[in-house]
């Protein structure tokens, strides 16, 4: 009798793992690995979508370089070819008959209780259907008491694992006292990002984020400043007091989980400007738009 009430898998799911395809409810790992004792490893998010042309991944390549990158930043031994990946992610989905879902391609290691870096490692890819991350309505945030790590402690710029213990924190705290998300700023009292997204906030009809270095370089965030070139909206990268955000007409948050989705208060100060009428509301349908038709265009 199955008694799994796991959301992301049953008895039937599928996930690829180490050049297989096996059965995710009986596939097992070593709990002697490194990743697991120590948070080292590194891992992407990635969405696919039911296109006018088909299930389509959204920026597969991009995804799976900064994979890539992720692992030879923090040494982890990175062996796999890309095309070859994109190829299974397209494989498992078929197999476990998915459209619009989410892809958590993950690679860790092997058993190693010092802190030296890894001589073997392993990569999983599993699927699940998604919905929307953090849900239709604007977002009340609260600003966190926790700040993002500092540049010279970790690769900032790395997806990994352990680094989203920051992330768990923030959010929890942000709920625990009847908020949707966080916000966090660095060290220096900058602001930062969401715990799993990106921060933009208009003011005057330009758009402004907080510039590389301290942040997390997303996938979707890079995508968005695509659509401003595009759509000839005037965009400003670089470092901004939560005085400038708190005086902003209307904000938004961005990331592959989130999508495109508008702030609606930090800390219960309310933004001005209607958010259908926002550079964030045009901005959201241009991307939905997107990854919806799949305009290889802004890809290359």
């Amino acid at each position: 009798m199955n008694t799994n009430t796991n959301p992301y898998y049953n008895e039937k799911t599928l996930l690829f793992f180490n050049g297989k395809f096996k059965k995710a409810a009986t596939t097992t790992t070593d709990l002697y690995g490194q990743t697991l004792h120590y948070g080292y490893g590194a891992f992407e998010g990635i969405r696919a979508y039911k296109t006018t042309f088909g299930t389509k991944i959204f920026k597969a390549t991009e995804h799976y370089e900064r994979l890539k990158k992720s692992c030879e930043l923090i040494n982890i031994p990175f062996s796999y070819n890309i095309d070859e990946l994109i190829e299974k992610s397209y494989e498992l989905l078929e197999k476990n008959n998915l459209s619009d879902a989410y892809l958590r391609p993950i690679v860790f290691c092997n058993p190693n209780m010092s802190l030296t870096k890894p001589t073997s490692v392993n990569i999983m890819i599993c699927a699940w259907k998604w919905g929307t991350y953090l849900g239709d309505n604007l977002l009340d945030l609260s600003v966190s008491s926790y700040c993002r790590p500092h540049p010279k402690t970790i690769k900032i710029e790395a997806k990994v694992c352990g680094h989203y213990i920051n992330s768990i924190l923030a959010t929890n705290e942000a709920k625990n006292k009847g908020f949707d998300e966080a916000l966090l700023l660095d060290t220096e009292g900058f602001i930062a990002e969401g715990p799993g997204a990106n921060l933009f906030f208009e003011k005057d009809k330009m758009l402004f984020t907080p510039q590389l270095g301290n942040i997390l370089p997303g996938i979707t965030r890079a995508t968005i400043i695509e659509l401003c070139c595009q759509l000839g909206i005037k965009l400003n990268e670089g470092q901004y007091k939560l005085e400038q955000l708190n005086e902003a007409d209307s904000a938004f948050y961005c990331g592959t989980a989130a999508e495109v989705i508008g702030i609606k208060s930090i800390d219960k100060k309310e933004f001005s400007l209607d958010w259908e009428k926002s550079l964030g509301k045009k901005l959201q349908t241009a991307y939905k738009n997107l990854v919806l038709e799949q305009q290889f265009s802004l890809q290359n």
